[in-house]
């Protein structure tokens, strides 16, 4: 029996690693028991260890993982760039555009109730949140962008809190939480049917466990752990350990964000990880869940995080596709004289919204320039009859589609 489930094949599922829920219905010449007591050997021989306080977890790197880390190395991470296609002038728009999708989603699995749509909006034009969602969504904005600029920086107990802090802004039912570990044993991680699928380590564990997991973080142990699976590790672990009373799933994604930066995967920057793990959310608990349940081994978690990381490497390869051919019919606008690269995206986006209200603070932000900068663009595109200004007040204006912008396009034979 066990030289018939030791051959190719019981590699091959291994790649998929499923749990004994799968598993049992493989079974071939064996009981069920008989083959997962093989398929449990089989991880146990190529397994590795790591100790978090007095709890062991164990993983096994598949040929499957080996795989993708391989093309995840030559795509996403090092130095000579990638053949992602990304103009050095449009990078600092796609890393803002993704930051806003992460923030989003990171937002919305955890009860953020807004549009995609509305979320951007308000981000774009640095709009006062009006609710809890909102407000969910401008604290990851701002999350991100403080890890983006600080990750190079090492990972302590105190950063941990102060991101905590920005993470949670005025969202928690107690503000005190804000920025402080978990102070009893109350808190479980409840499943959509009421059940309580994770009670974490006690309170009075905390302290070891987040000091190795500051250590695991900022320095490499004797025995190598691949970058991008130690990243996978600690997103698990901090939900795992879940050291506050509330937003630690969306401290684990944004965590493992400043270890993928920090350790050079440079595209991370770009990938919407959220955004999949949002669409594949049934998988994102299973993953937790028979991870726990099956002696910590974390393969289920690393397996299911990988899978999501090619999934949104493709959907950012669709979406630079898709922004490309838009750049190239935003070209046009810049034959008419006197309009830069940027007048010629505002020009785009009023003509294919002919609705579109546009601020300077909006603009601002969509291509990360001065306000200065953003009202000169504005205002030269009133007076090349494109655009006109309302009034919103004595100070603040805004800028919409000008009556005259398709006879004005004319004049130019476009």
């Amino acid at each position: 029996m066990v030289d018939y489930q030791l051959d190719g094949s019981l590699t091959k599922m291994q790649d998929e690693y499923l749990y004994w829920d799968k598993i049992r219905y493989r079974a071939k010449d064996c009981t069920p028991l008989e083959f997962w007591s093989v398929v449990k050997l089989f991880r146990r021989i190529r397994g590795n260890s790591v100790r978090f306080g007095k709890h062991n977890f164990q993983y096994v790197i598949t040929d499957y993982l080996q795989r993708a880390l391989h093309q995840f190395d030559m795509h996403i991470g090092g130095t000579l760039g990638s053949n992602i296609g990304i103009a050095e002038t449009d990078k600092t728009k796609f890393v803002i555009s993704s930051i806003m999708e992460e923030a989003i989603s990171s937002s919305q699995m955890e009860g953020a109730s807004t549009t995609r749509k509305k979320a951007k909006e308000m981000i774009q034009q640095d709009k006062r949140p009006k609710n809890k969602s909102e407000q969910m969504i401008m604290n990851n904005y701002i999350t991100m962008k403080y890890i983006v600029q600080h990750k190079s920086e090492d990972l302590t107990a105190e950063r941990l809190l102060y991101i905590h802090k920005l993470i949670t802004n005025s969202t928690l039912d107690d503000a005190a939480d804000e920025g402080r570990f978990r102070e009893n044993d109350e808190v479980h991680v409840i499943h959509s049917n009421s059940e309580i699928v994770h009670t974490p380590p006690l309170q009075k564990e905390l302290g070891q466990l987040m000091e190795d997991l500051c250590t695991f973080f900022n320095t490499c142990s004797s025995e190598f752990i691949h970058p991008i699976v130690k990243g996978c590790i600690i997103h698990f672990m901090l939900g795992w350990i879940h050291p506050f009373s509330d937003g630690n799933g969306r401290m684990a994604r944004a965590i493992f964000y400043w270890y993928m930066l920090k350790k050079g995967y440079w595209l991370t920057e770009y990938l919407s990880i959220s955004r999949i793990i949002k669409d594949t959310k049934a998988q994102y608990e299973r993953a937790y869940l028979y991870s726990e349940t099956d002696d910590n081994d974390l393969s289920y978690f690393i397996t299911y995080h990988i899978k999501t990381m090619e999934k949104a490497y493709d959907a950012l390869k669709e979406y630079i596709n898709r922004k490309q051919k838009e750049v190239v019919q935003a070209a046009k606008f810049m034959k008419i004289p006197g309009v830069n690269e940027r007048m010629a995206q505002i020009l785009k986006i009023v003509h294919d919204d002919q609705d579109r209200i546009l601020s300077s603070k909006e603009i601002e932000s969509r291509f990360n320039m001065s306000n200065f900068t953003a009202r000169a663009d504005l205002k030269s595109l009133v007076e090349l009859g494109f655009l006109e200004i309302i009034q919103v007040n004595k100070l603040k204006q805004s800028f919409i589609k000008s009556q005259n912008f398709e006879k004005t396009l004319k004049k130019y034979s476009l």
